[in-house]
């Protein structure tokens, strides 16, 4: 399952900064924002009502008990004040709507309250003042922010009681300046909001710096040290958890270093030492197998005890020489002196000359269109194609074939036999060194070094050799070359 992006550390540093700024300044702002402006709606709430009851003296007393609409009119005129409008009712009868006095000086507000009505009154407030209670709700009339002040007229009984005159007095008061001042402390708080954002997002950017600078360098070191380069080493700076880090790192670096170091003395001392052994046995198996080829000679005239241990000297005279051969190549590679002798040659002609040389030409079927050529070390080609061929003849099921693909810039050479192919698990070690897919064949005639020598001859001409299973069986070695390998250095053959 494929993992989900997610945000590198600078980014989240960041977001982090920012929403601890976000909350903080909620936390502490909301609560400042939404007291002050409860505190500005309350102030002119009860300065408005105070007005209102001071007003509603004047009335008293009363004209008339029905009034009509001229003392309703009467009624509203008195209580306005210089901030909204004012309507008297009674029952079905409304005063006009009386709208607040110019101030001094003659200029009218910026904004003029539109008429009062009954059907502006909310409900819920006419119900309470219906019922003998002075009430105020604020709301929201044509687009601008009002208290609505609502009172009843009551008539004060000889023996002192009150009772309902029936007679409604609403005062719509404007509320423009303290929204003007709640949008202004509104402001405020984003731009203080937007202040400390910005310095956070400053602290995170200088934060990120200071730790994902040496967090860089750390990584870019481990890229070194994975790269081979065994002498990379971070600068301490400080006592902080990412220099005990970076302290770290330098210590495991060191012992790494030292580790290789011996590895790579004690690899040296092995392949130098088959390097020798191999040269030094050459002279006496050169003499063995001249012994053994007269043995193998004489074999047949030996009684049978005789005969057979003769000839098996001969046989293991051979192996020994292969291996010794092998070893000798092999080290060849490891010491970087193996080189190509490169010639324009026909590979089809080749393959032809590899396979009638060790007469396998009836046995193996061939696939080689003509007039494919490359610049190539033909000794090496043949001993890549002679390890394939024979592997194949000797450990899978016929028919075995050989088959030539062609571009402009490579050849592809497919060895393929129809047996039971190779076990997954044999499959990634087929060209290790010495390596054997089965216990049984540990005394068999090959060195485990076969496989592992060709490719190591396909890479020196810059190409590869892979091994594949069929889908219907057996298994395909694949042979890939440029068609003009590069001319190598000289060097020893």
């Amino acid at each position: 399952m494929a993992s989900r992006p997610s945000l590198g550390l600078r980014a989240r540093l960041l977001l982090a900064f920012a929403s601890l700024c976000v909350v903080t300044a909620a936390a502490v702002a909301g609560p400042i924002y939404l007291a002050a402006r409860i505190a500005i709606l309350q102030r002119a709430q009860d300065a408005a009502v105070e007005s209102m009851r001071s007003r509603l003296e004047a009335v008293f007393p009363l004209r008339s008990a029905v009034p009509g609409p001229d003392e309703l009119g009467r009624i509203a005129t008195a209580v306005t004040d210089g901030n909204g409008h004012a309507i008297a009712v009674y029952h079905q009868t409304y005063s006009p709507s009386v709208p607040p006095p110019p101030p001094m000086g003659g200029r009218l507000p910026g904004r003029i309250a539109p008429a009062l009505q009954p059907g502006a009154v909310p409900a819920q407030l006419r119900r309470m003042v219906a019922g003998g209670e002075m009430g105020w709700q604020r709301v929201v009339w044509h687009g601008a922010p009002f208290l609505v002040i609502g009172a009843p007229l009551l008539i004060v009984e000889p023996d002192g009681t009150t009772r309902v005159s029936g007679i409604e007095v609403y005062v719509a008061h404007i509320l423009l300046s303290e929204q003007r001042s709640i949008d202004e402390l509104a402001g405020l708080a984003w731009l203080a909001g937007g202040a400390a954002l910005a310095f956070a997002v400053v602290l995170a950017l200088l934060a990120t710096r200071g730790v994902l600078g040496p967090v860089r360098e750390l990584g870019r070191a481990a890229r070194l040290l994975g790269e081979g380069e065994m002498r990379t080493r971070v600068a301490v700076r400080g006592s902080d958890e990412l220099a005990e880090v970076a302290r770290t790192f330098n210590t495991t670096a060191a012992e790494l270093e030292r580790h290789v170091e011996q590895l790579r003395e004690m690899e040296a001392d092995a392949r130098r030492f088959v390097a020798d052994v191999s040269h030094e046995l050459r002279t006496p198996l050169a003499a063995l197998a001249a012994v053994a080829d007269v043995l193998d000679e004489e074999a047949a005239q030996m009684p049978e005890p005789a005969g057979r241990a003769a000839r098996l000297v001969s046989q293991e005279t051979l192996n020994l020489t292969a291996l010794v051969n092998d070893l000798i190549e092999i080290s060849r590679f490891d010491s970087g002196v193996a080189a190509l002798a490169l010639n324009e040659i026909d590979v089809a002609e080749l393959v032809g000359a590899t396979l009638r040389t060790r007469g396998w030409s009836e046995q193996v079927r061939t696939e080689l269109p003509p007039g494919v050529t490359a610049r190539l070390d033909p000794r090496r080609v043949d001993v890549v194609l002679a390890n394939l061929v024979g592997n194949a003849l000797r450990h899978g099921e016929p028919p075995v074939s050989v088959r030539l693909s062609a571009d402009a810039n490579w050849i592809s050479l497919e060895v393929r036999d129809h047996g039971p192919g190779l076990e997954e698990a044999v499959l990634p070690h087929v060209f290790d060194r010495f390596y054997k897919a089965s216990a049984a064949r540990a005394r068999s005639e090959g060195s485990g070094l076969g496989l592992a020598i060709a490719r190591e001859n396909a890479r020196l001409h810059r190409g590869d050799l892979t091994v594949t299973n069929a889908p219907d069986g057996g298994a395909i070695f694949t042979l890939r070359l440029p068609r003009r390998a590069a001319d190598p250095g000289a060097g020893p053959q």
